[in-house]
């Protein structure tokens, strides 16, 4: 179901030595925990039941290198390429996604990529999202819909116990991911506000996860058809964590991170090759964990035909069957001895 596929949007880092590779420059990145030299990618997967695999990705050109025309030339970037915050390029990755035609619902990112720019994107193109926030963004809520205002932090730290549910955020390498939910709705706004001729109330929304064992909290803004309920926005949220196993998958089976090319052109290429073979592994392990197809009846009927046939060949050949029948022939009566003989034999039809 379309409902049930969305794309993910998140970041990985490159560790680098030198200056001379595209876009290298002192930056954070997740992959070390800090700010170091190193490139960054910003990708985007496909995610469903039955998988996923990245779908786009974009080098990320900081503001140093977009300022320096000797660099971009030495490193062969296309000139009409501009400065573009990685918000901007996502955004970009998700309009080719909608252009292409690529079936999703949803989509899910980090506090990174939970600004406004992506909101409108998505609100405007009638797709759902759970992007993560600060937690000193403001929300308030609007008529109709109980009084909420303030930063996430202090909705959330006035909630009751009661506004919080146990709920998985999806399977883990240690099972189910138990975490503290709770949901507000803020504001309930019709479609065609932001897509003309679209109908149906979406809600605009404030979803909360706070950790069993530390009590840390994580705050994400949605944007979900009216009535959608609060197991379906975490479960969107859960997904995230399959871009982060495919950069596991990806620079440790497949070399993601091995690219010893410095040009812009290099660095794209490698990527879209592990890309390619990161999606016919997924393809290949989807096949294999496949449950073996259910026998039809026609199947089924064809194979009980194949046996019967097979056994009368044997019966046939036996000895013993062709001695016992020449026994039992009757030699009394000739009215059975002429149906015998002018019976038409059985056939098997197969």
């Amino acid at each position: 179901m379309t409902s049930r596929l969305l794309q993910v949007i998140d970041e990985t880092g490159f560790l680098k030595q030198g200056k001379a590779s595209c876009g290298v420059g002192r930056q954070y990145t997740g992959s070390a925990g800090k700010i170091t030299n190193c490139q960054i990618g910003v990708f985007a997967a496909y995610a469903s039941r039955h998988g996923h695999a990245f779908i786009d990705r974009a080098l990320y050109l900081p503001k140093a290198w977009i300022d320096d025309p000797t660099r971009l030339a030495a490193a062969h970037v296309p000139p009409e390429m501009g400065f573009a915050t990685k918000p901007r390029l996502a955004k970009r990755m998700i309009e080719r996604a909608i252009a292409a035609g690529v079936p999703f619902a949803w989509v899910a990112a980090d506090s990174v990529y939970g600004v406004s720019e992506i909101e409108m994107a998505l609100r405007r193109a009638g797709k759902g999202y759970v992007l993560g926030v600060n937690a000193t963004q403001t929300f308030n809520a609007w008529i109709g819909k109980p009084e909420v205002a303030g930063t996430a932090e202090a909705i959330a730290a006035g909630l009751a116990p009661s506004a919080w549910q146990r709920l998985s955020a999806g399977e883990g390498t240690r099972g189910p991911r138990f975490y503290d939910w709770a949901y507000l709705e803020l504001a309930d706004l019709d479609a065609d506000e932001y897509r003309e001729g679209a109908t149906g109330t979406w809600t605009r929304g404030l979803l909360i996860r706070r950790s069993p064992a530390d009590g840390s909290c994580a705050y994400f803004t949605t944007w979900c058809p009216a009535g959608t309920a609060i197991e379906r926005l975490v479960a969107v949220e859960g997904q995230r964590w399959t871009i982060e196993d495919a950069f596991e998958t990806a620079k440790n089976e497949l070399g993601l991170d091995h690219n010893e090319s410095r040009s812009w052109h290099g660095w794209h290429r490698h990527v879209s090759l592990v890309m390619l073979a990161f999606a016919m592994l997924a393809t290949i392990r989807h096949r294999a964990n496949a449950p073996p197809p259910q026998k039809t009846l026609i199947q089924l009927t064809q194979m009980r035909r194949i046996s019967s046939v097979g056994r009368s060949k044997r019966s046939a050949a036996s000895p013993s069957a062709s001695n016992s029948d020449a026994s039992s022939q009757p030699t009394s009566s000739p009215g059975r001895s002429g149906d015998a003989l002018t019976k038409p034999p059985h056939v098997v039809h197969t």
